[in-house]
């Protein structure tokens, strides 16, 4: 699209039409866009207008101020301020026709080479305006877009990193795929201060999707870093917080805990629908926790002792252990005649505070092991010296 060129600006005519326009509590904001305008100093004045955007009172009056006084030198000042103050300001425009308007003509007129991030922070933002009016295609392109230019960048801002994330995790939460949208989503929050940036509503509703997403993902099996994600927070004393117990317990492999939880299931009818699925993910989880507990040494397990582990019959482990194999959460070999696998590797993965007592034991039992070995060849090594 041709961007349409602006009226010349007659800066005293623009000042004093908006002083007679505007509350009065605007006026120092107009009278200081004239001073730094007629100054050239255009760093104090992007500045200056970013503090005017955020008044509430000037909300009517962003998009004129943007169309009629700041493209008249939007090729002075900072192009990635550009890009941000755009954004801001299309937020004002109710027509989805004009707003998609707005944004693609403010693109036509960045450079991309010499101003990457504002070109990135602009597809984003015209990405996530085309998701809300429902093109997902459109959506797509200008995501892959963006992403190309993205990718090879070193040290971005992170206001546009958060930009591309979080288009992308609401494209897949949109599309239903729930892995992209855990690790787009992931992403997304490293980018962000979830406290400062996010409302509380917004921060429960990021827990919320995030943990669903870690359920039913089918790549999903170590839920480690939303673990140890504050936004987890946000379900404490709420109606999801069981969703946070949930999570742990799958995390742990208890499946005891899981038939405990699995009643409120209908409470998240995509929980209930896919609780076939479900099962089996905290079988196989339950198979990892079985063989994390095991010394290196004892990581040959019988089917039948599988079985007592996982509560499956005992004609289903083989399946189980393959789909383990698969999906790469260990490493080993089965013995169909002996009905034994012998696994050499498990999936690292975060640990509860009752698994890390576990592991304590263990590395106690190995000290005391090494201070015996010591005690008993002691004496030798003495004697021979």
């Amino acid at each position: 699209m041709a961007a349409t060129q602006p009226q010349k600006l007659n800066l005293d005519e623009f000042i004093g039409t908006a002083v007679s326009a505007t509350p009065a509590e605007l006026h120092p904001y107009f009278r200081a866009f004239q001073n730094l305008y007629t100054r050239k100093l255009w760093h104090q004045l992007t500045k200056k207008l970013f503090e005017f955007y955020d008044q509430p009172s000037a909300r009517p009056y962003r998009v004129d101020v943007f169309e009629r006084f700041v493209r008249d030198f939007e090729n002075k000042i900072n192009q990635l301020r550009l890009v941000e103050m755009g954004v801001k300001v299309s937020k004002d425009i109710d027509n989805p026709q004009t707003h998609l308007s707005f944004l693609t003509s403010l693109l036509s007129r960045i450079d991309t080479e010499s101003a990457k991030e504002a070109h990135v922070l602009l597809l984003a933002s015209i990405a996530h305006a085309k998701l809300v009016y429902g093109d997902l295609e459109g959506t797509k392109t200008d995501m892959d877009s963006a992403w190309k230019i993205l990718d090879p960048l070193d040290g971005v801002e992170g206001s546009v990193n958060a930009a591309y994330y979080g288009v992308a995790a609401d494209y897949y939460k949109a599309k239903a795929e729930y892995a992209p949208y855990y690790r787009h989503s992931l992403l997304y929050l490293a980018c962000v201060d979830p406290e400062k940036d996010l409302t509380a509503e917004e921060r429960l509703l990021r827990a919320h999707d995030l943990s669903i997403s870690a359920f039913l993902g089918d790549t999903i099996y170590n839920f480690g870093e939303l673990l140890m994600h504050p936004i987890l927070d946000s379900l404490d004393g709420t109606q999801h917080e069981w969703i946070k117990k949930l999570l742990f317990t799958f995390n742990e492999g208890n499946i005891g805990k899981f038939e405990a939880l699995a009643p409120l299931f209908p409470k998240e009818p995509i929980l209930q629908e896919n609780f076939a699925f479900l099962r089996q993910k905290i079988c196989l989880m339950a198979l990892i926790e079985s063989v994390f507990k095991r010394h290196a040494n004892d990581r040959t397990m019988t089917f039948q002792t599988i079985a007592e582990e996982t509560r499956l019959p005992a004609n289903e482990v083989e399946h189980l252990v393959m789909k383990a194999l698969s999906l790469k959460l260990i490493r080993g070999s089965l013995d169909q005649v002996e009905e034994k696998a012998q696994i050499t590797w498990v999936q690292p993965r975060v640990l509860s505070r009752e698994q890390i007592g576990g592991l304590a034991k263990r590395l106690d039992g190995w000290v005391n092991k090494l201070n015996t070995v010591e005690n008993r060849i002691a004496p030798e090594v003495l004697t021979s010296s």
